[in-house]
Order: structure tokens, then C-alpha cells, then sequence
């Protein structure tokens, strides 16, 4: 009852004719058939109908100037919208003027107030088509369930039901296009849609391991071409990221490689030995290479996971959780070949001592010229069977923490917030090297290793067996306290520096 004030003035206001393909004026210019006559009535129509929808849009704006000043303000939506039996939270009020404030003075004038609406029924046509899976112009239950399944959230049919009941205003537990558009238009888009939005990962977090599962992007993103700034501002961000814990990043990898029983190095000592044996710029070595690589290997990543969703064949534009490993592991595993070299490479810059190379290209003449091509392959085994527990575990702890989050606290919103989506991202991410850090840890002392003419070669067998005989089980988690120190302040600096890149890049901030 309550949304049934809203009706007679929201209803409409955009497309009268009630249709998801089109709004009113586009309706108009494609309704002529052959012939002048019937083009002429069409404009006609068009005309008249585009009158219309401004006299509607004028009456709107009226309504919710509460104070007559020509302009509304986050007050002046909270009363009118109140009058209008549209109650909303200030949160909410803020996203909607944010989104329309063009100019920046915190309000919206006529024409940012009717370019806002145009915009917004436009998002949601979008996201009605994607989610009317029969294509017969009604949602019901069992597409709401279908595709929360798709983004890898279950609930039950019992749960969609609540969902189409705070929309469906006729009591036919189905959505058609005009309660759709009723509910949402002077609503932030969220509920089903804004869950894969707030909810991104693997374009968020860097941590130093590029082996997440790729995210999904939306039609919406697809069609505007907000996905390759995505890709910019978590590429943008992993630098960022990567060159502020890169000395943690570095101990580490001299921990894996040279501590032992005999050596017990510790997290002061192995830093007093970076900087007393090169200064404290020593202590940012292979941070370069480790930042150059993050652009090849994202851009890889993203087109094979891509081709790999298209070889699968599914008629779902998000793909379910088990093919998303599948697929996502595929394409970790093509980039990280394709980028492999670089990998020894950045390892070998990390370990090597003052003046023992010039830069990244002497490195890698000198390996070329020592030890063959095969060098820059060496750990590539451990580096591939790594790729499964990592970005399995970080997928699926994720994904967990996201559904217990969403079906216990998101009531009015799938906006998780800052804290929990860091937590979020900062745990699974530490489950997933966990997993797969005694097979990260042989692969760096077999990059490491420098071949000598007649000495055995390392194989990745013989490695484990030797760590486990010499320093037992805890041997396979040398380095992990450096490792797992620097996994919050990547986190949450790659997020900050992500956040504050899309505004740069005019990526919507929802």
C-alpha cells in the first residue's frame, strides 16, 4: 500500500509505454512503417510523446523540490520521496545525488535530476533483460534464483519470494517491466545486480600473486567499456601495492632460498643484512620486473579467460563457481606461461648481490648465456600445480565469506562496506598461499638455483625430499612470517589506490 502513492507520478515518467526495449522517444522514431505518411504520424507522435515525458519529468521534479529552489538537495529527497511513499535511507539519497551531481555543488538542478533518470532506467533495462531469462518480459522466483546461482550466491525459492514481493505490486508474485522500473527508478540499483559490482576481487586485491580467478564484469560494463578500466585501476593499484611491501616481498624470497636450520634468519636480521650489504635501496630489489609483469600477464589472463568461457559454451552470461575455477585456473595457467621467464627473472634480481648485474636485461643475458634457455623455465611445474589450491581455496573461501555475509546481513543493501570486503579479501587470500606456499616456496629455490656444468639437476621431487629430511615439515614455510606480514597493507593499499584510480578513470563508484 505504502508504494502505491508513488505510482500515478513515478509510474511512467520515462517510458509511458511501458515496454523494456526502448523508452518513449525511441519507441516513437521506430514505430513508422514504409511509406511518408506514416513516418510524418510517427514524428508526430514522437513530438507529442516527448512533451509528455517532460511535462511528467517537470511534475516529478516539483514534487520533490520540497523547498522551491530549483534544486534538490539530500533533504529535499527525503521529504519528497516520504510524500511520494518512497522511503529511503540517507545512504541511499547520497548514492542517487552523487550520481547525478555533474556540477559538484551536492545538489541536482533540472537537467542533472532528468539525465540522472535517463541514465538510471537505462542501467535497469539492462539488468531486467539479463535477468528475464524466459524472455517472456516478467521475472519470477525461479530467475531470481537462476541468476543469484550464476554469480555464486544460493538462497532459496522462499527467499526470491521475499525479493519479488517488495516489488510486485499486483500480487501476481511475478516483475514485469513497469514494477521493476517503479521500485528501482529513484533507487540506488542494487539487490541482484550490484552483488557482482561490490563484490569484486581479483581486480581489488594484490598481494604479490597474480593467481586469483579473473572476475566477472556485467553486460553494462561490457557495453560501456568499463571493464578494461577495471583492468587499468587494479593494474595501476598492483603496482602501487607491490612497490610499497616490496621489502617484505624481497625477505621473503631470501628467507626461502637461504634460511636453514644452521641459518636461522629472523625478520630483523634478514633486514639489517639487506641494508648492510647494499643500503637501504637494496632493499627494493626485483621490485621492477615484479611490476612490469602485472599488465602482460592481467591482459593474458583476462582475454584467455574469455575465449576459455566461450569454449565452454555456456548460455549463462556469468558462469557458476566450479567452471569459473575451471576456466580461471586455465587462463592463470596460459599467462603465467606466457610470463614465465619474467618470474625467474624477478627472483634472480631479488637474490643477486651489489653490482653483480647492471639491470633486468644484463640478468637476462647473463642467464641466456650460462645456462640456456631453460633456465628461465626452471620451478615452472611447482609455479603450474600451484595455481589449483590457490586460486581454489582463495575462491572458495571468498565466495563463502561473501554468501554468509549476504544471506545474514545484507538487508537493504549488497553493499558489504570497506571493512568487511578487506577482511574478506585479506582472509581467503591468506588461505589460498597457505595452501599452495610449500610448492611456491620449491619453485623459488629452483628459479634460484644457478646451473653448473656437471651438477646434478634439481628436480622438484628430489627438492621436496631433501627439505622434509633436512629441516622437517617446517622447512616448506620458510618465509611465511614476512609473507603473511605483508598481505594486510597490500590489501588495503591496493584497495585504496583501486578506489581512488576509477573515480580518475570515471569508473562509477557505487
Amino acid at each position: 500500500a505504502r508504494r502505491s502513492l508513488a505510482s500515478p507520478v513515478v509510474s511512467g515518467v520515462l517510458c509511458p509505454c511501458g515496454s523494456p526495449h526502448g523508452s518513449a522517444v525511441e519507441s516513437g522514431s521506430s514505430g513508422g512503417g514504409g511509406g511518408g505518411g506514416g513516418s510524418t504520424g510517427s514524428s508526430g507522435r514522437s513530438l507529442c510523446e516527448a512533451s509528455e515525458q517532460d511535462r511528467r519529468l517537470r511534475a516529478l521534479f516539483q514534487k520533490l523540490d520540497v523547498n522551491r529552489d530549483g534544486a534538490l538537495c539530500i533533504h529535499d529527497l527525503a521529504v519528497g520521496l516520504g510524500r511520494l511513499g518512497l522511503h529511503r535511507t540517507e545512504l541511499d539519497l547520497r548514492k542517487i545525488v552523487k550520481a547525478g551531481d555533474k556540477d559538484l555543488d551536492g545538489q541536482l538542478d533540472f537537467e542533472e535530476f532528468v539525465h540522472y533518470l535517463q541514465d538510471h532506467e537505462k542501467k535497469l533495462r539492462l539488468v531486467f533483460k539479463s535477468l528475464d531469462k524466459k524472455n517472456d518480459g516478467r521475472i519470477d522466483a525461479q530467475e531470481i534464483v537462476q541468476s543469484l546461482r550464476d554469480l555464486g550466491v544460493k538462497i532459496s525459492e522462499q527467499q526470491a519470494e521475499k525479493i519479488l514481493k517488495s516489488m510486485d505490486k499486483n500480487g501476481t508474485m511475478t516483475i514485469d517491466w513497469n514494477e521493476w522500473r517503479d521500485y528501482h527508478l529513484l533507487h540506488p540499483v542494487e539487490n541482484i545486480p550490484e552483488i557482482i559490482l561490490y563484490w569484486k576481487h581479483s581486480t581489488i586485491f594484490d598481494v604479490g600473486e597474480n593467481l586469483t580467478v579473473p572476475d566477472e564484469f556485467t553486460v553494462e560494463e561490457r557495453q560501456t567499456g568499463m571493464w578494461w578500466r577495471h583492468l587499468v585501476a587494479g593494474g595501476g593499484a598492483g603496482a602501487v601495492s607491490r612497490t610499497c611491501t616490496a621489502p617484505l616481498d624481497r625477505l621473503k624470497v631470501l628467507m626461502q632460498v637461504h634460511a636453514s636450520r644452521s641459518n636461522n634468519m629472523c625478520i630483523i636480521g634478514g633486514f639489517t643484512q639487506m641494508i648492510r650489504e647494499g643500503g637501504p635501496r637494496s632493499l627494493w630489489r626485483g621490485n621492477g620486473i615484479n611490476v612490469l609483469k602485472i599488465a602482460p600477464e592481467s591482459a593474458i589472463k583476462f582475454m584467455a579467460y574469455e575465449q576459455i568461457k566461450r569454449f565452454i559454451g555456456t548460455d549463462q552470461e556469468m558462469l557458476r563457481i566450479h567452471e569459473r575455477l575451471l576456466a580461471g585456473s586455465l587462463a592463470g595457467a596460459i599467462a603465467q606461461s606466457s610470463i614465465y621467464p619474467m618470474e625467474v627473472l624477478k627472483t634472480r634480481m631479488a637474490l643477486r648481490k651489489t653490482g653483480q648485474y647492471s639491470g633486468m636485461l644484463d640478468c637476462a643475458k647473463n642467464i641466456l648465456a650460462k645456462e640456456g634457455m631453460a633456465a628461465f623455465y626452471k620451478g615452472y611445474i611447482p609455479n603450474m600445480l600451484g595455481i589449483i589450491p590457490y586460486a581454489g581455496i582463495d575462491l572458495a573461501v571468498y565466495e563463502t565469506l561473501k554468501n554468509t555475509w549476504l544471506q545474514r546481513y545484507a538487508v537493504n543493501s549488497a553493499d558489504p562496506g570497506v571493512f568487511v570486503l578487506l577482511a574478506c579479501g585479506t582472509i581467503s587470500s591468506t588461505c589460498g598461499q597457505l595452501a599452495s606456499y610449500p610448492l611456491a616456496l620449491v619453485r623459488t629455490r629452483m628459479q634460484a638455483q644457478a646451473s653448473v656444468e656437471g651438477a646434478p639437476e634439481v628436480t622438484m621431487r628430489g627438492l621436496f625430499k631433501h627439505i622434509l629430511k633436512t629441516e622437517g615439515a617446517f622447512g616448506l614455510y620458510r618465509g611465511l612470517a614476512p609473507n603473511f606480514m605483508k598481505v594486510i597493507p597490500a590489501v588495503s593499499i591496493s584497495y585504496v589506490v583501486y578506489e581512488n584510480l576509477k573515480m580518475t578513470l570515471g569508473v562509477d563508484s557505487r
